[in-house]
């Protein structure tokens, strides 16, 4: 059994998730300011604008002198020009729209065993954190889904200035639970962001891989989640 005394977790994706495509949430704010926009343009042209953005303006810009809201209004109205749309007056409202709107629990859903998995954790008395490449909506959307009163604290790498994989952000986490390395665990479902990072400062960690993704060979079957309600047999077993 692992000796562990906190976990970190990952959020998108690994405890929430979209509840339909960026693209249809785009396509019915344009419906509703008159426009028809096809939902699969819109997700290839978001696809564009926050690959272009993230290589510009890395971790919401925050280096750069930029807010994350500032980055995520641009990334938006980029979308929508690419899709087609260039009044700037209604670009400029539907980008403080589904700003707003994304903030909101109604684009969110709970992964399955999310909840009861993260009640379990805390029932075993395994403190909990955050670790998060997300901008600092995140204690909002936490609250609203009702899962931030799990959790001791919430790094997101808006506020800290680093983004995962950077070992700095994973160091933060460490420091802000007090415990060695060895007595810490990262839960998330990137390799390179989620479990090859976390090992790589020294803590455990466990990747979430639903049943048909392509697997990683260097990682043990014994630190694959197909869901998370595997969580604590892997830790005691471990």
């Amino acid at each position: 059994m692992l000796r562990l005394r906190l976990l970190t977790w990952d959020v998108k994706d690994t405890l929430l998730r979209l509840r339909q495509p960026v693209g249809q949430s785009y396509s019915a704010e344009a419906q509703a300011h008159g426009l028809r926009v096809q939902p699969q343009a819109l997700s290839e042209a978001f696809r564009e604008a926050y690959g272009a953005q993230s290589r510009r303006f890395p971790n919401y810009g925050r280096s750069q002198g930029l807010s994350s809201k500032q980055w995520w209004l641009d990334v938006v109205r980029q979308t929508f020009r690419l899709a087609g749309v260039h009044e700037d007056g209604v670009l400029s409202l539907m980008a403080e729209n589904l700003y707003r709107d994304f903030c909101s629990a109604r684009n969110w859903e709970l992964l399955p065993a999310a909840a009861e998995t993260l009640s379990r954790c805390c029932q075993r008395g395994l403190r909990m954190g955050v670790v998060s490449n997300f901008d600092n909506r995140l204690e909002d959307i936490l609250a609203q889904c009702d899962l931030r009163r799990h959790f001791e604290f919430v790094l997101t790498s808006e506020a800290v200035g680093f983004a995962k994989p950077d070992r700095r952000i994973f160091e933060e986490a460490l420091r802000l639970g007090r415990v060695l390395p060895e007595q810490a665990a990262h839960i998330g479902d990137d390799y390179t962001r989620d479990y090859r990072a976390a090992r790589e400062v020294g803590m455990h960690s466990f990747l979430l891989h639903a049943a048909g993704q392509g697997g990683h060979p260097d990682v043990p079957p014994g630190h694959v989640l197909p869901t998370l309600s595997h969580l604590l047999a892997l830790i005691e077993k471990g």
